[in-house]
């Protein structure tokens, strides 16, 4: 056997799952199209004779299958290392008692390998298979996000782990049943050189009474561990955060993290405005003054410094009361050039003082506690170059839940959804890695904006955050989408919006667009009529 080409050894823990749907997991194995594999299968002590005679007969007609029967049982932790020991593939394949296999699984992933030499960890999608053999929930996932991967283990099934670096992180923990295969996917991915997903669903994951394909709730026990393991996670890499499980009804095993900003970090928001009146909830209001009012209301963090953009029309009395409600932590700059939404955030930009700066819009309302806070903390982390927000329209549906690019065109993927969409596997509930983040409220280094040359004046109204996603993807960073930093985007409240055709096709000039979006690749190639109708092209920036 070459042991630099791949060669996979198949764990699988034993315990009490019904001899036929075992039978139907063994033969799935069997019948796979690559014949470079092993297979460890161990009866964690479940004293059922009928499963341990399809076991025993299994391993008598192929010489591939391996079972071990422990004495005692041990719990899954106990029975994956037993696996594991024995294990003497180059790579790792983790497959539960119940479930199947698609024929070419394993020929996929040895394509993966062979396309990606540098990989450590290969994932691919899934979906759920019932007792009567009906599929269901195809779980299309994104393409590798660390931050999901602390809110939830999104990687799942089926993944394929390079055997020495789960050995150098020391095999399955103890102490971390039912979500142990959470725990190592979080070590090994730390130190994998290369994440892949493979967007092909290549396993089917049972349902059966009991189980967390069936129930969510069916397992606490394992959120616990799940929440423990992030946790864990959080400490290895030095990250100051706090982690609380949040649990969906339908979807198992989320987690909110909390990191934290220092405290003497300076943050200076940049909002442009003309100082408009708009009609919010049948109430006239001045926009940026509510705005701001908002903004502190939401607020606790010390360091903190406003500039406004105004326009010279702006009126005096709106002046006059943003100085009142902002105090000393506000600057006022004059706009005197034709109207340009980009000059105006740069201007601002280079008016304030912040090691981070967050541009927002003046036609927001901030909802969510802890907003400036919470918005800027994960801009710590190096490899993080932008976050953003969840924006609901005046009616309190969804404006804004990240930026999808799909075949030339630039979509909000959860435009008009419901404020309680839970968004495709609990993709609205989780933080998580986007292709872009809306202008209207957005955070971002100093030292970032200032290395990618601002906001391109090029672009005066629209797709100039879509413009600043790019930059940033061409420099390889991470922008991340924050679930629970939320406010409301009365849009184009201050001012009406008009998309010129040269400006998508500017877009289109000047980057090479995705045929599908990385992130969110369900979302946006299932996008509805309506949405389509009322993408980007009507919601960039926004000129505000």
């Amino acid at each position: 056997m070459n042991m630099s080409a791949p060669f996979f050894s198949i764990l699988t823990p034993v315990y009490k799952p019904r001899p036929d749907h075992l039978e139907l997991t063994i033969e799935s194995v069997r019948s796979q199209t690559c014949e470079d594999w092993e297979w460890i299968l161990v009866d964690d002590a479940s004293g059922d004779q009928a499963v341990l005679q399809v076991l025993r007969r299994a391993a008598q007609r192929d010489p591939r299958i391996h079972v071990v029967e422990r004495e005692t049982n041990g719990h899954i932790v106990a029975a994956s290392n037993d696996a594991l020991a024995r294990a003497k593939g180059n790579w790792i394949i983790l497959v539960d008692h119940d479930d199947l296999l698609v024929p070419d699984s394993l020929t996929v992933i040895k394509a993966a390998i062979d396309a990606h030499p540098r990989a450590g960890y290969i994932y691919t999608d899934e979906d759920k298979i019932d007792n009567d053999g009906n599929l269901s929930q195809e779980f299309r996932k994104p393409d590798w996000s660390p931050e999901r991967l602390r809110h939830q283990m999104y990687l799942g099934h089926l993944s394929g782990l390079r055997h020495d670096l789960v050995t150098q992180v020391g095999g399955f923990h103890e102490g971390f049943d039912g979500s142990q295969d959470h725990d190592l996917a979080l070590r090994v991915t730390e130190i994998s050189e290369e994440v892949v997903h493979v967007p092909r669903t290549l396993y089917h994951w049972r349902i059966v009474p009991g189980s967390t394909a069936g129930d969510s709730t069916a397992k606490d026990y394992a959120s616990v561990a799940g929440l423990k393991a992030v946790q864990a996670h959080l400490e290895r890499v030095g990250l100051d955060a706090t982690m609380t499980a949040e649990p969906h009804p339908t979807i198992p095993y989320t987690y909110n993290l909390h990191r934290e900003l220092p405290e003497d970090t300076l943050v200076s928001v940049v909002i442009p405005t003309r100082g408009t009146q708009g009609r919010i909830w049948g109430k006239r209001r001045v926009l940026v003054v509510d705005a701001i009012r908002s903004l502190l209301t939401h607020t606790s963090h010390e360091q903190l410094e406003i500039v406004v953009v105004y326009d010279l029309d702006t009126p005096q009395e709106v002046l006059t009361e943003l100085k009142e409600v902002a105090g000393a932590s506000l600057t006022l700059l004059p706009y005197d050039a034709p109207f340009n939404f980009s000059d105006k955030c740069n201007r601002g930009f280079l008016a304030s003082s912040g090691d981070v700066v967050v541009f927002l819009n003046d036609d927001t309302e901030i909802i969510s506690d802890r907003f400036v806070e919470e918005l800027c903390a994960p801009l710590v982390e190096e490899d993080v170059a932008a976050t953003g927000a969840l924006l609901f329209y005046e009616d309190s549906t969804i404006q804004h839940a990240g930026l999808g690019f799909q075949d030339n065109e630039f979509v909000h993927p959860y435009l008009g959804a419901q404020k309680t969409d839970p968004g495709h596997f609990a993709e609205l509930c989780v933080d998580h890695e986007v292709s872009g983040l809306t202008g209207a409220a957005v955070a971002t280094r100093r030292e970032t904006f200032e290395e990618i040359g601002g906001f391109t004046l090029d672009l005066p109204s629209n797709f100039n955050d879509v413009d600043f996603a790019f930059k940033l993807q061409h420099k390889g960073k991470r922008m991340i989408w924050l679930h629970d930093v939320q406010a409301y985007h009365f849009e184009s409240k201050s001012r009406v919006n008009t998309v010129h055709g040269w400006e998508h096709q500017f877009i289109l000039d000047r980057w090479e667009q995705p045929k599908t979006d990385p992130y969110m690749p369900f979302a946006t190639t299932e996008l509805t009529e309506i949405q389509k109708a009322l993408r980007l092209l009507t919601g960039a920036a926004g000129p505000q």
